[in-house]
């Protein structure tokens, strides 16, 4: 199966141990306090499942991105 990469930006920096559970994902501190997560999400469970993960920990997600083939 064919995994889309997404891109999930998030309000506030994400502490170590957060950041070591989205392996597979690159974690990146962008401007303004917000963090990019981008990786490969093979399908909507998977989205929906990392979403409601943020969610659980009060962690509010800013916009989900499709990215280009080409950029990731």
């Amino acid at each position: 199966m064919h995994a889309h990469v997404m891109e999930v930006v998030v309000r506030g920096r994400l502490g170590a141990d957060l950041v070591a559970a989205l392996d597979g994902f690159d974690v990146e501190p962008g401007e303004g306090g917000l963090t990019r997560i981008i990786g490969p999400v093979p399908d909507q469970s998977m989205l929906f499942g990392l979403l409601d993960m943020f969610d659980g920990l009060h962690i509010e997600v800013v916009s989900v991105n499709p990215v280009d083939p080409g950029e990731a």
